[in-house]
C-alpha cells in the first residue's frame, strides 16, 4: 500500500475535504493528539498512482491557500484501512450520551451510547464541530420533534437524534460512501434513519425535502451562506450552523438574520463556532 500526504494545521482539515476532487482517490485524515497538526492524506495500491495522487492532494492545497510539504511513502497492506482506530476512543458528550467505537469496552455511566466506526466517513464526535451538534442535539432532546442532518458523514449526528427520541430522522450527504456508513451505523444501533444521497445546490430539487423541527447543518460557512434559501426549505422552527471559523461566524449569522432566524445559543471550541438559530 501506498500513500502520499503532508501535515496542516486542523483549521484546515474540513475545507481541503470540501474542495478534494481526487476522481477515485479518497482523502482522509487524522491527527496525534499530543502533535500540534493533522495529517491528511490518500492512500492507494499502485506505486503507478503516486503522481496523480500526488497533484490531486496538491490542488486542494492550492485551492485552500496552503503551502504544506507533500511527503510519500509505503505502508503495511494490513495497517491503513485500520490506522484510524488508534485515534478514535470512548467519548463522553454529556451525563446520558457517549460516543463508542466497537473495538473498545463499553463506556461506563450508562445513558445512551452511540456505537461507531466511521470508516473513511467524517463523524467520530472528537471535532469540535461534531461535538457541539452534539451537545445541542442532546440539550434540545427533550422537545424530540423531528430533524434532518445535513452532511450525515458516519451517521453520527442523526443515530444520536433518533437515540435520544426524536421522532422522524433522516439525513444526506453528496458521498455515497458517507451514506453507506450512515446505513451501516444506523443498523448497528438499531436506530430509525433514512439516508440518502444529495447535495445542496444540485441541479434538480431534493424530491425528499420536508419540513423538520430540527435541521443541523455541520458544513463549512461559505456552503451555509450560498446555500441559505435551500437549506430554509427544510426549517420548521429550528437550525443549528457549524463548521465554520469563528472569524467566518458573523457573516453566516447575517445572512441568517437577514432571512428572519435570530440566535439563540452559541458555542465556540478551538477556532471553530456553532449556533442555535430559530425562525
Amino acid at each position: 500500500m501506498q500513500r502520499v500526504f503532508c501535515s496542516v494545521a486542523e483549521r484546515f482539515v474540513n475545507p481541503l475535504f470540501e474542495v478534494f476532487d481526487g476522481g477515485d482517490f479518497i482523502l482522509s485524515s487524522w491527527r496525534d493528539i499530543e502533535k500540534p497538526l493533522a495529517e491528511v492524506g490518500i492512500y492507494f495500491e499502485n506505486a503507478s498512482d503516486s503522481e496523480a495522487a500526488r497533484a490531486a492532494l496538491k490542488a486542494a492545497l492550492d485551492i485552500v491557500g496552503v503551502d504544506a510539504a507533500i511527503e510519500s511513502e509505503q505502508i503495511a497492506d494490513e495497517d491503513w484501512r485500520f490506522a484510524y482506530r488508534r485515534h478514535f476512543t470512548t467519548e463522553r458528550i454529556s451525563p446520558r450520551l457517549a460516543i463508542h467505537p466497537p473495538w473498545e469496552p463499553m463506556p461506563e455511566g450508562g445513558g445512551v451510547v452511540v456505537t461507531l466506526d466511521p470508516g473513511m466517513a467524517f463523524g467520530t464526535g472528537k471535532h469540535e464541530t461534531t461535538r457541539a451538534c452534539l451537545e445541542f442535539i442532546d440539550e434540545l432532546a427533550p422537545q424530540g420533534g423531528t430533524m434532518i442532518d445535513m452532511g450525515c458523514g458516519s451517521g453520527i449526528l442523526s443515530i444520536a437524534a433518533s437515540l435520544l427520541g426524536y421522532t422522524r430522522v433522516a439525513g444526506f450527504d453528496v458521498d455515497p460512501e458517507a451514506v453507506k456508513a450512515s446505513i451501516e451505523n444506523a443498523s448497528l444501533n438499531s436506530a430509525d434513519v433514512e439516508y440518502y444521497r444529495y447535495a445542496l445546490g444540485s441541479n434538480s430539487p431534493d424530491p425528499k425535502c420536508r419540513k423538520y423541527s430540527l435541521v443541523v447543518a455541520n458544513i463549512l460557512a461559505p456552503l451555509l451562506i450560498r446555500y441559505a434559501d435551500e437549506i430554509l426549505l427544510y426549517v420548521e422552527e429550528k437550525l443549528v450552523v457549524s463548521g465554520i471559523l469563528t472569524t467566518l461566524y458573523d457573516e453566516v449569522l447575517a445572512a441568517y438574520s437577514a432571512r428572519g432566524l435570530k440566535e439563540c445559543a452559541k458555542k465556540t471550541y478551538g477556532e471553530w463556532t456553532s449556533a442555535l438559530l430559530t425562525r
